[in-house]
């Protein structure tokens, strides 16, 4: 496969100075994959925002291109403005604009109801120079009930001015497809990229699925649930599992790939040397 095809990488903010040093090394390792850029989570409410842009800063001065998260529920748009310029005056030009959610128990004053709002207010405040990612969900929003309405929210999202989109990950290529064509057919054209989660803990990952709605094949399942706790094997499958959906969504158009790394560069690292992708060719 082509080397030079474009990847990009997650991390969220360490909450230890331990943490900050691994995370460094992880940068070191998964750069040498010539991502097109590392994005950074961003905490419920903002709870992360001072840790968000010092990991923002660190990929910046290890000479990677940063692109932080910014959820918009719970904040204002002074506050918004605030953190923009902030990102301006570190040459970021990248966002992941996001909804969000106001942490368990929180009410605040929020200026903002949907991400669709956050990505036009960007757009008409600070102009056309930046490149706006936004969420995409191929098996649909846990919180929609209507796969239709989820699709109109997110081709509104795509009208504010939406560069791109990244997906939620999912473990089922047909969804993907569906959901490209499906707002392709509403007029959405921006790339979607989708989202990949390399199977770390197999027991944990099926627990954010069940909570978010999506689906992980039956026959992955029992074969996971049938290794027990031979951890090779899980590991060895799960490799197998994800370099496999990869291909199938490259040669089926997908334009990128973007992986949720959990902080961690092996699986990543092994899954881009299978698919060819750069300097682990």
């Amino acid at each position: 496969m082509n080397p030079h095809f474009p990847i990009s990488f997650e991390f969220f903010p360490p909450n230890t100075p331990v943490g900050d040093e691994k995370l460094k090394t992880v940068v070191q390792q998964l750069g040498a994959l010539q991502p097109e850029f590392f994005s950074v989570t961003y905490g419920a409410g903002g709870a992360t925002r001072d840790k968000t842009l010092h990991t923002v800063q660190a990929i910046a001065q290890a000479g990677f291109e940063a692109a932080p998260h910014l959820s918009c529920v719970g904040s204002t748009r002074a506050g918004i403005a605030e953190i923009l310029d902030s990102y301006r005056a570190q040459r970021i030009r990248r966002i992941v604009a996001l909804r969000g959610d106001l942490p368990s128990g929180a009410v605040g004053a929020s200026d903002f109801r949907y991400a669709a709002e956050l990505v036009r207010f960007i757009r008409d405040t600070q102009g056309p120079d930046w490149i706006i990612e936004v969420a995409a969900y191929p098996e649909y929003h846990p919180a929609q009930r209507y796969a239709a309405q989820d699709l109109q929210h997110y081709v509104a999202k795509v009208q504010a001015g939406a560069s791109a989109a990244i997906t939620q990950f999912f473990y089922n290529a047909d969804a993907y497809f569906h959901f490209v064509d499906a707002t392709r057919r509403l007029g959405a054209e921006v790339p979607v990229v989708p989202g990949i989660m390399p199977i770390h803990n197999y027991a944990k990952i099926a627990q954010f699925a069940a909570r978010d709605g999506i689906e992980i094949p039956r026959w992955v399942a029992l074969k996971m649930e049938g290794f027990l706790d031979d951890a090779a094997s899980i590991r060895a499958f799960g490799l197998d599992v994800v370099a496999a959906l990869c291909e199938r969504l490259i040669k089926g158009g997908a334009p990128g790939i973007h992986f949720y790394t959990m902080n961690q560069a092996a699986l990543t690292v092994e899954i881009c040397r299978r698919l060819g992708f750069g300097a682990a060719a």
